[in-house]
């Protein structure tokens, strides 16, 4: 695919070590720790916050000017005056229409709608734990059934061979037994790659395939950083980075 030889191969570590140990845990973190449940679970925030950027439409509105001036005027004599101002002005919405009751009956509604959606992205992270859990199991069982199945041609070859040295087996017959047992060490290898992807798949499912999880060696960006290079940033139009 990419025109390069492999160099020295490996198999492939599951990581069953970093899932939780039993189903119904594996169900807990999963409705709580999944990244669509969380997304679901920030869209209702959402939704409830635009619940009250909308009553904000019915409450008071209280705004303060202040204002200083002081001038003087050189003639004959030199006068000086000062000028000082405080106006507050209060607006109360009384009825515009019946606009912003509708806006907020709508959002009420949106709130709902984002609480539904949240209950089914948790049945649906429960399903795919419950699923990937089996999965897992499944390729763990087949990976026991393969390593048997390959001792067996291992030795089903061996008592072939020897019978071909004693003249009561051919020469096709040992190639079909070393194909059998090319056969079975091939559903070996795919069965330890099933459960590879089953252990990732799973993790995946909890909530638990994160850089920081997996303890990966490398740079984490952290949001939080770069709000405090520049939340004091009051002007300029540059990044941290230098963009």
């Amino acid at each position: 695919m990419i025109g390069v030889d492999p160099g020295r191969l490996g198999p492939g570590t599951p990581v069953d070590r970093l899932s939780p140990g039993t189903l119904a845990r594996a169900i807990v973190e999963g409705q709580q720790q999944s990244p669509s449940v969380l997304a679901a679970m920030y869209g209702v925030d959402i939704a409830e916050l635009t619940v009250k950027i909308s009553e904000g439409a019915l409450y008071p509105n209280l705004s303060v000017i202040a204002s200083a001036s002081h001038g003087w005027e050189p003639a004959f004599e030199v006068v000086r005056s000062t000028q000082a101002s405080v106006l507050g002005q209060l607006t109360v919405p009384i009825y515009q229409g019946g606009g912003e009751y509708s806006t907020i009956r709508q959002s009420k509604e949106t709130v709902g709608q984002q609480r539904l959606n949240l209950d089914i992205n948790r049945d649906q992270a429960r399903a795919t734990v419950v699923q990937s859990w089996g999965q897992l199991d499944a390729a763990k069982a087949q990976i026991e059934a393969t390593t048997a199945q390959v001792n067996a041609s291992e030795i089903a070859l061996n008592g072939v061979r020897e019978e071909a040295r004693v003249g009561q087996r051919t020469t096709l017959d040992v190639l079909n037994a070393q194909q059998e047992l090319v056969n079975a060490r091939v559903a070996l290898v795919t069965a330890q790659h099933d459960r590879v992807v089953a252990s990732y798949t799973l993790l995946a499912a909890v909530g638990g395939l994160s850089m920081q999880h997996l303890g990966l060696n490398v740079l984490i960006y952290d949001p939080q950083v770069h709000y405090q290079q520049i939340r004091d940033a009051w002007v300029g139009v540059r990044n941290p980075d230098g963009r």
